[in-house]
């Protein structure tokens, strides 16, 4: 029986794929597998992944034959797990030696649903810890009792998949798989999903994942059109969280993420091209008519003044349909 399935989408990371594949060789364990999803890459990557597919114990190489992005990448992979446990490695990031046997033994012992870790930023040379905006670990909890409060950093805004470890009965439920398509933002309606609907999880202080910033390739440094997924991803949060029992508590929070990222990517428009950047604002102020209007003037009124006045000027705009159109 496979005990922990470790899903790994490459796309074009032929620089930083033997590193990765490195790292998942000193985790390896005779009852793990790695699926490595290759989404139809068209450098050298195919050839990396093919080696590994004979070499890294307990490989299998998946292929798209058209590129889907991170999501769908993630979900060829989801489909063909097989282990009783499940986590993600993106295709330019590593691991610590010997990480997902130390991590899969603190799941076993707090017996959850899911755990959530801390994980080591990279830029360049430079290295920060990034913790889970949670203060009490080792304890198994409630998710839906850590989204709140609204107006501080909580659990859900910590999105990254591959920051924690997932029992199978989430996939059989169908809780973790990812918006099909998106390509930038999937893991937050992914994230708020697992925290509305997963049963119990916990928060462990352990350090093994890098997460490598400031790559060419990556969609965070690419200002074109496809970062505008972030509207359609949000937009899935908002309409799912309106629909929850607990939607007068949770909508708060959802709207004001929502606001602040909007205003976090209109703040750095100069990045984008000039096409995108008006498509971005026409896109923004179409997203600010959308929202529950009552629950959107809380969280204005409780943003600092040059957020709140940013936005407040976006809602005023006309939004012509074909400007908005994604």
């Amino acid at each position: 029986m496979v005990k922990l399935s470790v899903i790994v989408p490459f796309y074009n990371v032929q620089t930083y794929a033997p590193d990765t594949l490195k790292s998942l060789a000193a985790n390896a364990r005779e009852d793990f597998e790695f699926l490595l999803v290759d989404d139809c890459s068209r450098d050298e990557t195919p050839e990396i992944l093919a080696r590994a597919g004979r070499e890294l114990p307990g490989a299998r190489v998946l292929r798209h034959e058209r590129n889907g992005g991170l999501a769908t990448a993630r979900n060829t992979g989801l489909d063909a797990a097989r282990g009783e446990y499940l986590t993600f490695l993106d295709g330019d990031d590593w691991l610590a030696p010997g990480y997902y046997p130390q991590l899969l033994g603190a799941m076993e012992e707090l017996g959850c649903d899911f755990v959530r870790t801390d994980h080591v930023q990279c830029t360049a040379r430079a290295r920060s810890v990034h913790r889970v905006p949670h203060g009490r670990r080792g304890v198994v909890m409630d998710p839906r009792e850590v989204i709140l409060p609204a107006d501080r950093s909580t659990s859900v805004d910590y999105a990254f998949a591959w920051a924690g470890m997932y029992h199978r009965r989430l996939l059989d439920e169908g809780v973790l798989h990812f918006p099909d398509g998106l390509r930038t933002a999937e893991d937050r309606p992914w994230i708020w999903r697992l925290h509305r609907e997963a049963k119990s999880m916990a928060v462990v202080g352990m350090l093994g994942v890098f997460y490598r910033r400031g790559v060419a390739s990556s969609l965070t440094q690419i200002g074109d059109v496809r970062q505008l997924d972030f509207i359609r991803a949000f937009d899935q949060v908002i309409e799912e969280t309106a629909q929850d029992r607990d939607a007068a508590l949770l909508l708060p929070k959802a709207v004001r993420t929502y606001c602040a990222i909007i205003s976090h990517h209109l703040g750095s428009i100069e990045r984008f091209e000039p096409q995108v950047a008006r498509k971005l604002r026409a896109m923004s102020a179409a997203a600010l008519k959308r929202m529950p209007q009552d629950v959107l003037k809380e969280a204005l009124d409780s943003m600092d003044v040059q957020r709140a006045s940013r936005l407040r000027r976006l809602r005023r705009r006309p939004s012509p349909a074909a400007e908005v159109a994604a």
